[in-house]
């Protein structure tokens, strides 16, 4: 099979003019784009002709995973990122994803990360020449990052005196980040400090505001405001921000003949605020203490970890030194008393509470399961206790859920071991977007299957499928019954192929109901529509 390949485009602040020539080639080069649909429609009249595949928020991995997977199968694909797709792009994450598979660069598929010009950039060169000294780039976004270490590197960028960037500011739900953020800058910095706000850079909605640090937040600031802090050098001049680099130390920038020769400027004595404090050092050669040089390079790599870990110093330098900021991982997952079993015990409660603690937090779900979120580095161990103790672990995201009813506190418990096998088959498998698979164990259905992606009724010593239910929405609908009477024998071989026709031909985030409408036929089964749409105006009144 003829290897694919994923280029990781950055295509600047969006208009076509400040995307490079090679960016503009790989889009043309690939048969299809992989993008969040907003980013879709700024690239728009770049990619006519291509297979298109646009998620929403939040969907960076799925995009990552479609992409790789498309490369696999021989593919040319463009994972498209605003700015530089190197920074909070998409260019880390499709390494991540390959890295998972196993990849490896000289055998697999090609990877070509494209640079793009990052917002610090573009939004710099609208407000003058605020990055012309040291800078740096923070993400007030604590989705994936915990605060606490946000926090950590505000404070040090502002100890530093570092111009700094910061990306994903503000959003509808976040609100407090950028205030803790402007608190912690005005310990360090003067409130005149100059600030500037840019929205959508060389985009049709570019708003630009200059203002300073203790006002700041008197503007808009939102996902698409990129907020640039000047350090103590920074200032204003004719609406423009200007940082020094610190030219005016040894040059005299309103006279065309220098004080300083060209040959004088790197000498010490010309910089008296260097490392050297202006005074030049006797060079004194020495002679090496160990002959063996890769002997002597090893005991000092060996000497470094030790003060890294901690292990040469003493007890009280330990407990005086600062801690290090160790970043865990998140771990999620969705815990049930089983597939019909409704009732949890105490000794289960006491469990799941000790292990989530007082930093994790548990959800209740409509799904009959509680999703659970903590840092751990200890997934496999904390399954394992839960387990023991008799709960059913499972994963959570895409995948799929099999929910069923209680059978009458298990009173009709025929159907039971065919929900069992679906669970055991199914459950927890990954697929494009979340599924329900709802099980009700009488015609009653009063568990509500036909309202889930499948829903399963047994009834009469035999089963009814219903396939493609809209929970939500004004045009909800329940699933389009498909079939009745089904012995109970090929149930579970029919289910498991229906998945496997929407993993192989779904599209990344197509929920099952949009999948069969789109291919119109599923195992045989022809899409009809189950609702006829009502015109209301002004619903919300």
């Amino acid at each position: 099979m003829m290897k694919g390949k994923i280029f990781v485009v950055g295509f600047g602040p969006g208009d076509e003019a400040h995307m490079t020539h090679r960016a503009k080639e790989a889009l043309i080069e690939s048969d299809s784009v992989i993008g969040y649909k907003t980013y879709m429609d700024l690239v728009s009249h770049l990619i006519e002709g291509k297979e298109i595949v646009r998620t929403g928020m939040t969907e960076e991995v799925t995009r990552a995973q479609e992409a790789v997977r498309q490369a696999e199968n021989g593919s040319k694909v463009s994972v498209i990122s605003s700015g530089d797709a190197g920074l909070y792009g998409m260019a880390g994450l499709v390494y991540e994803v390959l890295i998972e598979k196993g990849w490896k660069e000289e055998e697999g598929i090609g990877v070509e990360i494209i640079p793009g010009v990052s917002a610090i950039n573009s939004c710099a060169s609208l407000l003058g020449a605020p990055v012309m000294h040291d800078a740096c780039t923070i993400s007030l976004s604590d989705h994936l990052t915990p605060w606490e270490l946000i926090e950590k590197r505000v404070e040090a960028a502002a100890q530093a005196d570092f111009v700094i960037a910061l990306y994903n500011p503000k959003s509808g739900r976040r609100t407090k980040q950028i205030e803790e953020t402007q608190r912690i800058l005005l310990k360090y910095r003067d409130p005149k400090t100059p600030v500037g706000l840019v929205k959508s850079a060389f985009r049709e909605r570019q708003h630009i505001v200059m203002t300073d640090l203790e006002n700041m937040l008197e503007f808009e600031i939102g996902m698409l405001t990129t907020v640039i802090i000047g350090n103590n050098s920074t200032f204003y001049y004719d609406g423009k921000m200007i940082t020094p680099r610190g030219y005016q130390r040894k040059y005299t920038l309103g006279e065309e003949e220098q004080k300083l020769k060209p040959a004088q400027r790197l000498k010490p004595e010309a910089e008296p605020w260097a490392m050297h404090g202006g005074k030049r050092e006797k060079l004194v050669k020495k002679k090496p203490l160990i002959k063996n040089k890769q002997l002597a390079a090893t005991d000092l790599a060996k000497e470094a970890l030790s003060y890294i870990d901690g292990t040469t110093l003493t007890a009280d330098a330990r407990e005086e030194a600062a801690p290090v900021f160790k970043q865990t991982s998140v771990f999620e997952f969705a815990v049930s008393p089983g597939v019909w079993q409704k009732s949890i015990n105490a000794s289960q409660l006491a469990l799941l509470a000790d292990i989530v603690g007082e930093k994790g937090e548990v959800y209740y779900t409509t799904s009959h399961y509680l999703r659970v979120s903590l840092e751990t580095e200890e997934p496999q161990e904390i399954t394992r206790r839960l387990e023991e103790e008799g709960w059913t672990v499972s994963p959570v995201g895409n995948v799929i859920h099999v929910k069923a009813c209680d059978f009458c506190d298990g009173e009709k418990k025929s159907s039971i071991p065919y929900a069992e096998e679906i669970k055991e088959r199914l459950g927890g498998l990954k697929v494009p977007k979340v599924l329900r698979i709802g099980f009700n164990g009488c015609g009653m259905a009063c568990y509500g299957a036909v309202a889930d992606d499948i829903g399963i009724v047994y009834r009469r010593g035999a089963f009814d499928l219903f396939l493609g239910a809209k929970a939500m929405g004004r045009n909800a609908h329940t699933g389009q019954p498909v079939t009745e009477g089904l012995p109970p024998e090929r149930l579970v071989d029919l289910i498991v192929n229906i998945i496997d026709e929407y993993r192989e031909k779904g599209m990344p985030n197509e929920r099952f109901y949009k999948f069969f409408k789109r291919v119109q036929r599923v195992q045989n089964f022809q899409y009809q529509e189950m609702f006829t749409p009502v015109e209301v105006n002004n619903p919300c009144e």
